[in-house]
């Protein structure tokens, strides 16, 4: 027999054993389910590209929301889904009052009061140019841009949003934007900024459920190029700096090292966005029969938490959720 001081299997030869070494954990608690709303009544339609997702018009998002947090989850994030006729360049639907997406916040707050309510801040849902900034002579304009999600966001505090996720990269909105919510009053309200969000070829079911794809060129003057990752320590900085309650990577798997670079050097929650691609990917290799699809779910989740996200968005909310309740 080998004289061996040291066996690490002996640390894994019971699921109790295995339980109680177990370094990371994952529940309910550390999840945000994105939803999206469109205009409609009775609408319930799902994502191609994404199986299992859905747009709900209000009605039924109310109904999904009352089957979500009864299965536990105590987060979502609202993205809005609106027709052509409503877009312009300045985005003036994202704040005009009596619009589709803040009536759903009000709404949403209304009926769950104790749920964590996220919200999205950019351009591009709203923008007849599919950009996440305001968009002249061909170029993203950042000052003018932040000017508008600052509107944006007041609007949205107003509303109703626990907290506030400003996705579109341009340089200052984050102290803009706490500048201006502190100024009328609102300074309970969070901020998750989306720090390094990457230019990244994993989002094209998310812009297939909201028809938001740029009407012109890409997003690269304003996303991170994906071969940077030092370059994620100046924009943490900088949101920090200007008062973000959370730094997030976006997408998450392809960056894991991000994610454990922004807990290493930050002492506030770092989240991470697990992204439309990611489910994707999995979802259709698992109908395939390539992978089993609840595995790879929770090892993909399990593998962001370890790397340091205390918050994780993903479309696996509500399958983990189910998972868990048995």
């Amino acid at each position: 027999m080998l004289h061996l001081p040291r066996r690490p299997r002996r640390n894994r030869r019971t699921a109790a054993i295995r339980e109680m070494t177990q370094e990371t954990s994952l529940s309910l608690s550390s999840l945000i389910f994105p939803l999206f709303v469109l205009e409609g009544t009775g609408v319930k339609s799902e994502v191609k590209s994404m199986p299992g997702i859905y747009r709900f018009s209000l009605d039924t998002l109310l109904e999904e929301i009352r089957e979500v947090a009864d299965l536990g989850i105590q987060a979502i994030c609202l993205f809005p889904n609106y027709s052509e006729d409503k877009k312009d360049k300045r985005a003036t639907e994202s704040y005009r009052e009596d619009t589709l997406y803040l009536n759903a916040l009000k709404e949403i707050k209304d009926k769950f009061p104790d749920l964590t309510l996220m919200t999205d801040i950019a351009m591009d849902p709203y923008s007849s140019d599919g950009h996440d900034g305001y968009v002249e002579n061909g170029e993203i304009v950042n000052d003018v841009s932040v000017e508008i999600l600052g509107k944006m966001a007041l609007a949205q505090a107003k509303a109703g949003a626990d907290i506030l996720g400003p996705s579109d990269m341009m340089d200052g909105r984050v102290g803009y934007i706490r500048n201006f919510l502190d100024g009328e009053g609102h300074t309970n309200v969070s901020i998750m900024s989306y720090t390094a969000k990457y230019a990244s070829a994993f989002y094209g079911p998310f812009r297939d459920a909201l028809d938001s794809a740029p009407r012109f060129g890409d997003k690269k003057t304003y996303q991170m190029s994906p071969a940077n990752a030092r370059e994620a320590l100046v924009e943490a900085q900088l949101d920090f700096d200007e008062g973000a309650d959370f730094l997030m990577v976006k997408p998450a798997l392809p960056y894991l090292d991000i994610i454990k670079m922004l807990h290493d050097n930050f002492d506030i929650p770092i989240a991470a966005y697990n992204v439309s691609g990611e489910y994707a990917m999995i979802k259709a290799a698992a109908q395939n029969g390539w992978i089993e699809g609840e595995r790879a779910m929770l090892e993909s989740l399990m593998s962001i938490r370890r790397a340091g996200a205390k918050a994780i968005l993903t479309y696996f909310a509500k399958e983990f959720a189910l998972a868990q309740n048995g």
